[in-house]
């Protein structure tokens, strides 16, 4: 950024604009900022005017003071200018809500007569003419909506008119493409989102950078939904395009970090509370030890496994059914858990059902699995926004894998184990480094948390920090797997029933007198003769009498 050409044009109050390049300017609330634009070209029929800034609301105006239907008020607004016959000059104010001195980046882009006019046909907004997207947020989804555009038009004429009919001379023709762009992922610089919203401002950059997500008709409503990435910044803007002319125009850029900058908890910078970081850091540090020992240590692995199968559905459970805080609900499904992974290892000691516990793990392997395909783009399928197909479906999918290893649960266990295992490690650095990874499983508990998240888009960025994430669970994975099956490929695929074994051990040695352990004595009276032996060392002993025996 151009400091000292920053703070000319603010404390002069005169910014001076030229067609399509964008100027950085620094705002404040007491001293509006004049925009202006001069020598339009005659061909030139309609010039959107936005401004930008990262988080604090900036007020933009066709008049020194601002009236409600003549202004727009956010971080990403702009004002469409109809031009007047043999008009050449433009201009707009700015200036910041708040006290304080405000960041933004500032650009008119012009169009022609045969181009579409965004928000054209607004009958929800203030605005005659609202080129805006409306953007709002929760920690599970982003909302976005706009107003339908318009036909072209020739400087001083009429604009068609909005609802005279449905054909093809229409607004009806109009067709809107809706894309999406990621910002660096953990950069939540101003700088950064100045020079990245540049990108989503006009149709040909837009459609080079951006990710088309969908098409609405004019039959479509006008709101998209999309799943929320805390702290991650994401640019939204949309295409309008007139099929007949073969032309284009785009609405006015929003952007979202789907999280407070000022809150002095779980803001932007710090949104991991200390329980989550507590709770996944412990069971990384158990899965990854199940990553590579699994196998061996059975019964571990087994408390592992049903102590994920547990979690998963106690929290579902009580998050739909209470109101308790969020600490309060992740300490009861870690206690839930405990008891989970307490009676699968006791259901195997007493009935020693192998088939049992390898329907649970190949439970937790399908349901990450099934989890995995739907992550990918797969997932946004609009035959998936159906509940009842979508679980239909993603149920198939994760039933097929046990289903595949039925014959070989020696082999699914060391998998689940090296994979499911592995993953932990994932959710443990998600909650101290931002990573996509970790909304494979988040994706699904949203969904089964929240009635209307099947109609959010669910695409994630994939970078840098993700690909090396990627690449490390991928190697955990397959180094765990790889050492359980060589160590474990000549020992027996699981080891006996321990009740059994223990029902015969004692058996034997009450019938084999020859056995030394035959004559140990019972475990009850063994306890109490060790009591007896501690307590006698905190007696005191007792002087020896002088006794003369009897003649």
């Amino acid at each position: 950024l151009d400091k000292k050409k920053v703070f000319f044009f603010f404390n002069a109050g005169l910014l001076e604009l030229s067609l399509g390049k964008f100027r950085n300017v620094l705002l404040n609330q007491t001293n509006p900022v004049e925009a202006v634009i001069r020598n339009i070209a005659s061909n030139v029929t309609v010039i959107i005017f936005q401004v930008h800034a990262q988080q604090s609301d900036v007020v933009i105006s066709f008049d020194k003071n601002p009236s409600v239907n003549s202004s727009g008020t956010g971080a990403d607004r702009g004002l469409v200018s109809i031009l007047r016959p043999q008009q050449t000059v433009c201009t707009w104010y700015l200036r910041s809500m708040g006290t304080g001195q405000v960041l933004s980046t500032a650009v008119s882009i012009p169009y022609m007569e045969k181009d579409p006019i965004p928000g054209g046909c607004n009958l929800e907004f203030d605005l005659e003419v609202d080129p805006n997207i409306y953007l709002d947020y929760t920690l599970v989804d982003i909302h976005i909506k706009f107003a339908p555009a318009n036909l072209g038009y020739t400087r001083g004429g009429n604009p068609p008119s909005c609802d005279s009919g449905t054909g093809q001379d229409s607004r009806w023709r109009l067709r809107y493409d809706v894309y999406q762009y990621f910002l660096p992922e953990n950069d939540l610089s101003e700088m950064v989102l100045m020079s990245h919203i540049q990108k989503m401002s006009e149709v040909q950059s837009i459609r080079a950078n951006g990710v088309k997500m969908l098409t609405l008709t004019t039959d479509d409503k006008t709101n998209v939904y999309f799943s929320a990435l805390p702290g991650q910044g994401v640019i939204y803007n949309i295409i309008v395009w007139d099929p007949h002319w073969n032309t284009s125009a785009a609405y006015i850029p929003v952007h979202t970090y789907a999280c407070s900058f000022v809150d002095l908890a779980d803001n932007c910078s710090s949104l991991s509370k200390l329980s989550t970081k507590v709770f996944f850091t412990a069971l990384a540090v158990l899965g990854l030890f199940t990553c590579f020992f699994g196998h061996r240590f059975w019964k571990t692995d087994l408390f592992f496994m049903g102590f994920i199968f547990t979690a998963f559905f106690f929290f579902i459970f009580i998050t739909r059914v209470t109101g308790l805080s969020y600490d309060v609900r992740l300490i009861l499904t870690a206690v839930a858990g405990i008891i989970g992974g307490l009676f699968l290892v006791a259901s195997w000691w007493r009935f020693g059902s192998v088939l049992l516990c390898m329907y649970v793990i190949g439970l937790v392997l399908g349901f990450l699995f099934s989890s995995m395909v739907f992550f990918t783009p797969l997932g946004d399928y609009r035959v998936f926004r159906d509940d009842v197909v979508f679980w239909v479906t993603f149920s198939s999918v994760a039933l097929l894998v046990p289903v595949l290893f039925v014959g070989c649960p020696r082999i699914l266990n060391i998998l689940a184990s090296g994979v499911v295992g592995s993953y932990t490690v994932v959710l443990a650095i998600a909650c101290y480094v931002y990573t996509s990874l970790a909304y494979i499983t988040l994706d699904l508990l949203r969904r089964i948390l929240n009635n209307y998240f099947s109609r959010a888009y669910t695409n994630v960025p994939f970078q840098t920090n993700d690909f090396i994430i990627l690449s490390v669970w991928t190697m955990l994975s397959l180094s765990g797997v790889t050492v359980q099956l060589r160590r474990e490929r000549s020992e027996v695929p699981f080891p006996l029933q321990p009740y059994l074994t223990w029902k015969q051990e004692r058996e034997r040695r009450s019938t084999n007198v020859l056995d030394p352990s035959h004559h140990i004595p019972p475990l009850r009276e063994r306890i109490h003769n060790k009591l007896l032996h501690i307590k006698e060392l905190f007696q005191k002993e007792q002087p020896a009498e002088e006794r003369t025996p009897l003649l």
